[in-house]
C-alpha cells in the first residue's frame, strides 16, 4: 500500500493543507503571484522528481534520460513558437539565476552594467549592491522622472551614452507602464552595448501581444514562469543564435548542475496552455482587471505612480490621501482582512524600504478566478474602507466576510477537491 503523507509526516501535511486553505480563503493581489492550472500542479508533482539529468538533450552525463529529453525538447519548441525566439534554455531555476546565466556568458567581473534603480521599480539582480550582480560588476542606474514618474527615453539614451556599460538592462518589478523596448535596443546599438530584456513581470502579455515584444531588439530576454506566464516557479533565457553554446554552457556546468526536471515538464505544459486563444483572453482580462482596479482607486481619492497602469500592476501612494500611513501599516491591515498584497517603495520614496509609502497590487492571481469588473470594483471600495478606517476591527471584520463569500463564489480552480 502506498504511504501518505497525511500519515507518514502529519506536521508538513497539516502546514501544507493550512497554506491550501489561505490561499483559497483569501485575495491574492501580489503582482508577482499566481495560480496554476490543475495540469501544471500534476506535472510538478511526478516522477520526474527523481532524476538526474545533467547536461542538454541528447548530452547527459547519466543514463536513463530518454523520456526527460523529449519532456525538454518540447520545453524549448514551445518557449520558441511562443516568443519567436532563436534559442530557449529552460533549465534555469530561477529569473535572478537567468539572469546570472546571462552575466556569466557575456561578462567579464568588473564590467559595467546599467539597469533601472531598485527603488525605482527595478530589479535586485539588474545591480542591487549587496546581490551578486553589484557585487561582481560595476552598476549604473537609470530611473523614472520626478514629475511623470516614467521613463524619459531621451534622457536614458544621453545616460547610456556617456556611462558606455558593456550591457544594458531592462525590466522592472514595480513599473506600471509599457517598456519601450525598440527604442532600448536602439540605445543598445548606438552605445555599443549588449541589451538584456527581463520581461518576469509582463512575460504573459508580451507572449500574446499585449505588451511591446523586446525580442527582436534583444541579446538577451530572461524571465519567470510563475507570474502572467501562470505557470511553475522557474526561469528561463531566450537568445540570438550566436549565444547559444554560451548561455548553454553558462547555465550548465557554469551556474547549475542537474536541472529540476519535473519542474521544466510543468514549465512545457504551460507553454502549451499559453499557445492556445483562451490565454490571450486570459491577459487581456489581467489588464483589464488591472486598469478597473486602478481606476476604481483613482477615483476614491487614491494617488497611483505614474497616473494609472498599463500592464497588470500598479503602485499605490498613500501620502496623499493618508500622509502618516507606511506601506507596512496598510498591507498589515489588508492582510488582517484577507487582503493579500506588499509594501513598496514609491519612486523617490522618504520613506526606508522597511517601511515605504506605497502599496504593489496586482490583477493576475484574481483574474484566474474568473474575477471581473464587478468583483473588481467591490474590491477596491473594501481596501479604500479599510485603509481610511486605519484598520478598525470591525470594518476588517466585515471585509473578512465579503472576502469569504467571493472566495466561495470564485474558488481557485485547482484548489477545490
Amino acid at each position: 500500500m502506498t504511504e501518505r503523507l497525511e500519515q507518514t509526516d502529519p506536521e508538513i501535511y497539516r502546514l501544507i493543507r493550512q497554506e491550501h486553505n489561505r490561499q483559497n480563503d483569501t485575495l491574492e493581489l501580489i503582482a508577482s503571484e499566481n495560480h496554476v492550472s490543475a495540469p501544471v500542479l500534476e506535472a510538478l508533482g511526478s516522477a520526474l522528481t527523481d532524476k538526474y539529468a545533467e547536461g542538454y538533450p541528447g548530452k547527459r552525463w547519466y543514463f536513463g534520460c530518454d523520456h526527460v529529453d523529449q519532456i525538454e525538447r518540447i520545453a524549448i519548441e514551445r518557449a520558441q513558437k511562443l516568443f519567436k525566439a532563436d534559442h530557449v534554455n529552460v533549465q534555469p531555476h530561477s529569473g535572478t539565476s537567468a539572469n546570472m546565466g546571462v552575466y556569466l556568458a557575456a561578462l567579464k567581473p568588473g564590467d559595467k552594467i546599467m539597469g533601472m534603480d531598485l527603488a525605482h521599480g527595478g530589479h535586485l539582480s539588474h545591480g542591487m549592491k549587496i546581490n551578486i550582480s553589484g557585487k561582481f560588476y560595476k552598476v549604473v542606474s537609470y530611473g523614472v522622472e520626478k514629475d511623470t514618474e516614467m521613463m524619459d527615453m531621451d534622457k536614458i539614451r544621453r545616460q547610456v551614452l556617456e556611462e558606455r556599460p558593456q550591457m544594458l538592462i531592462v525590466g522592472a518589478s514595480a513599473y506600471p507602464r509599457k517598456i519601450d523596448f525598440a527604442t532600448f535596443g536602439d540605445i543598445a546599438k548606438e552605445a555599443g552595448c549588449l541589451l538584456l530584456s527581463d520581461i518576469a513581470h509582463i512575460a504573459g502579455l508580451v507572449a500574446t501581444g499585449l505588451h511591446p515584444d523586446p525580442v527582436p531588439h534583444s541579446d538577451f530576454v530572461t524571465t519567470t514562469i510563475h507570474k502572467t506566464l501562470r505557470g511553475p516557479r522557474g526561469g528561463m533565457i531566450l537568445c540570438r543564435s550566436e549565444w547559444a553554446k554560451k548561455i548553454d554552457q553558462a547555465i550548465f556546468p557554469g551556474i547549475q548542475g542537474g536541472p529540476l526536471m519535473h519542474v521544466i515538464a510543468a514549465k512545457a505544459v504551460a507553454f502549451g496552455e499559453a499557445l492556445q486563444p483562451a490565454f490571450k483572453e486570459y491577459n487581456r482580462m489581467v489588464v483589464e482587471n488591472a486598469q478597473t482596479l486602478a481606476d476604481k482607486l483613482t477615483e476614491l481619492g487614491w494617488r497611483l505612480t505614474s497616473g494609472g497602469t498599463d500592464n497588470h500592476l500598479m503602485l499605490v501612494d498613500l501620502r496623499e490621501k493618508m500622509p502618516d500611513v507606511t506601506g507596512d501599516e496598510a498591507a498589515t491591515w489588508l492582510r488582517d482582512a484577507d487582503i493579500i498584497c506588499n509594501k513598496n517603495a514609491i519612486p523617490f520614496d522618504p520613506r526606508p524600504p522597511i517601511q515605504t509609502s506605497g502599496l504593489r497590487l496586482g490583477s493576475p492571481a484574481i483574474t484566474s478566478r474568473g474575477m471581473g469588473k464587478e468583483q473588481i470594483i467591490a474590491i477596491a471600495e473594501w481596501i479604500d474602507r479599510i485603509l481610511t478606517s486605519k484598520g478598525d476591527l470591525s470594518v476588517i471584520e466585515q471585509a473578512r466576510r465579503f472576502v469569504t463569500e467571493l472566495c466561495e463564489e470564485f474558488p481557485i480552480p485547482t484548489r477545490v477537491e
